[in-house]
């Protein structure tokens, strides 16, 4: 059966609690770890060898695609009426709006070390303790719109710009790509930051913390940011109907970024599934 991804601004009181509920049971059992180690295992970038499957590549969209979709199916594991939510950061840009309420995510860190102390996923509770990481740190952090150096989440218009972008992606097939809807979706752009970061990459730097490094996934508002993420993948591709996932065919050898990108038809690790078989959703989930 079908179900339904909601704006996480629409969802009930009971809908929230279930979500945060169903959360922390899979941080209680110790599957949750799990996807922060998967999420960290395949973080190449450009200036790393090897295969690039899930950033800097075409492949950072159907990854996630599953990597979320994986998330939620485990969750409805343990209460089948929960469903990923979205966060609507061009609508949602406070950092007192959600998702940042006590009941939900709750807020940023404290201004000594970045320690989230408010919400159900604060480490004072005993419910989320940072097992997987690239520190040692065992708590949640952030630093919404980085108070010592503010930035501002990315507006509606920035997110207009990538999708009314026909391309999908281009060659390099990589983070110095000009043109195409993947790079300026996951949001590599020219200059210097903070002006280079933009839509999904000036989110992980706007929450911070956590979400700055391949550890993301510590933080729940990463499934709630790639949900949306997601979302505008799928209005792309409503919007350009006969456009299509690029590239094609595997690249020859002696280009550059063979071996080092997914094509079309090419198996996404660590799973068995292609980037074709991930370009249609509906028939598992639908937005609202």
């Amino acid at each position: 059966m079908v179900y339904t991804r909601k704006d996480v601004s629409t969802l009930t009181r009971s809908e929230v609690r279930r979500f945060v509920d169903a959360l922390l049971e899979l941080k209680r059992r110790g599957e949750y770890g799990e996807f922060v180690r998967t999420h960290i295992e395949h973080f190449v970038s450009d200036g790393e060898s090897g295969l690039r499957a899930a950033h800097m590549a075409p492949s950072f969209l159907p990854w996630h695609r599953k990597f979320v979709l994986d998330l939620e199916q485990a969750l409805r594991r343990v209460d089948d009426s929960v469903t990923v939510p979205y966060w609507d950061w061009t609508r949602d840009r406070s950092r007192t709006a959600l998702p940042w309420t006590e009941d939900l995510l709750g807020g940023t860190g404290r201004s000594s070390d970045r320690q989230v102390m408010s919400g159900p996923f604060a480490f004072r509770h005993g419910q989320w303790t940072i097992t997987e990481g690239v520190t040692d740190t065992r708590y949640l952090t952030r630093d919404l719109g980085r108070a010592k150096n503010p930035i501002a989440l990315p507006t509606s218009a920035e997110l207009e710009a990538a999708l009314a972008d026909a391309l999908y992606d281009q060659a390099p097939w990589d983070s110095t790509s000009a043109k195409g809807f993947r790079n300026r979706m996951e949001g590599w752009g020219p200059g210097r930051p903070p002006a280079s970061w933009r839509n999904h990459n000036r989110v992980h730097r706007w929450v911070g913390g956590h979400m700055v490094s391949s550890a993301s996934v510590n933080d729940p508002v990463f499934w709630l940011h790639h949900a949306f993420v997601d979302l505008q993948w799928s209005r792309w591709q409503q919007r350009h109907r006969d456009a299509r996932y690029l590239p094609a065919e595997p690249l020859p050898r002696g280009d550059a970024q063979h071996g080092r990108v997914v094509a079309w038809q090419e198996k996404l690790p660590p799973w068995d599934v292609t980037p074709e078989e991930l370009e249609d959703h509906d028939r598992i989930y639908r937005y609202a």
